[in-house]
């Protein structure tokens, strides 16, 4: 069955993001563990030189944390509450799950909803990905495109994080992609860059000079810079019009609704991300009807 066939291509990519929403799962856990980690070692070092001078003076330096070895390959998944090891029928996406009805099989505590939910969705945008596309050179570029948005929408949410890890490879996998015209042009692709950074970074600085807080974080600049890089500077004002406007609301709600506190900061990197998806799908159209309106 050749992967021309868009029925077998779009088959194919499912089943791909399948396998490929398990691994994210892993790295939504554990990268920001391996994050925390390097910070404490770095702490560590860095209290060690501080406390060198203070040690000739009878002072001891504090001893360097330990951790157990941890990479987003090894050791192997495993339960998070009774550390029993996952095996490979355990870890098959979706159906593992259902079948052990969303409980370990070692000690019987729930397993959360996240994991299968990660799988799905990533599943069904790899699909709609090689829909929209075909068997082409965009299709694996957006599907590397949209692994990453999800994995830092997810991280984000968890922990309030978007690691450079993600996204400054994302960014300048970005340019690289559009060196052959692949979603815009290279031109269009830097000044997108430059402009998702800086317009994000403005904003962030005109909010601390009037109110002397921090309305978000440099991670959310980098990640609007990516997709520029992505998509072009075109797409920007669809971009940030959508991610602010779906944050407003659901920011608008969860204060209504869930008495969430209005100091409680509320993660903008997956309105980001979500709005970055839209645009990779429909921008050029959404901009047209914008455009229109206007």
């Amino acid at each position: 069955m050749p992967l021309n066939d868009p029925a077998v291509l779009v088959a194919v990519c499912t089943l791909l993001g399948l396998l490929i929403g398990s691994f994210l799962n892993v790295v939504i856990h554990r990268l920001p563990i391996m994050m925390e980690r390097d910070w404490r070692i770095q702490c560590a070092e860095f209290a060690a030189s501080e406390a060198d001078g203070a040690s000739k003076a009878g002072h001891a330096a504090p001893p360097a944390p330990t951790f157990e070895p941890l990479s987003l390959v090894s050791p192997r998944s495993r339960c998070p509450h009774c550390s029993r090891p996952i095996r490979a029928l355990e870890n098959i996406p979706i159906l593992s799950y259902l079948l052990m009805k969303g409980r370990c099989r070692g000690c019987g505590k729930p397993i959360s909803p996240r994991y299968p939910l990660v799988e799905a969705l990533t599943g069904l945008l790899f699909g709609y990905v090689a829909w929209r596309y075909g068997a082409t050179f965009a299709t694996v570029c957006a599907l590397f495109f949209v692994a990453a948005l999800v994995a830092l929408t997810f991280i984000d949410l968890d922990t309030q994080l978007l690691p450079d890890d993600i996204t400054l490879p994302l960014l300048w996998a970005g340019l690289l992609v559009n060196v052959g015209n692949t979603f815009t042009s290279l031109p269009n692709a830097v000044i997108g860059a430059a402009a998702g950074y800086l317009v994000l970074w403005s904003v962030y600085w005109l909010f601390k000079l009037a109110t002397g807080k921090e309305g978000m974080g440099y991670g959310d600049f980098k990640l609007l810079a990516a997709i520029g890089a992505w998509l072009g500077w075109q797409l920007l004002p669809v971009v940030i019009l959508l991610s602010s406007l779906v944050g407003a609301v659901v920011g608008i709600a969860l204060i209504v609704l869930a008495r969430h506190g209005r100091n409680v900061p509320i993660p903008f990197g997956p309105y980001l991300a979500a709005a970055g998806l839209i645009a990779l799908f429909w921008g050029k159209h959404l901009n047209q009807t914008y455009l229109g309106v206007l």
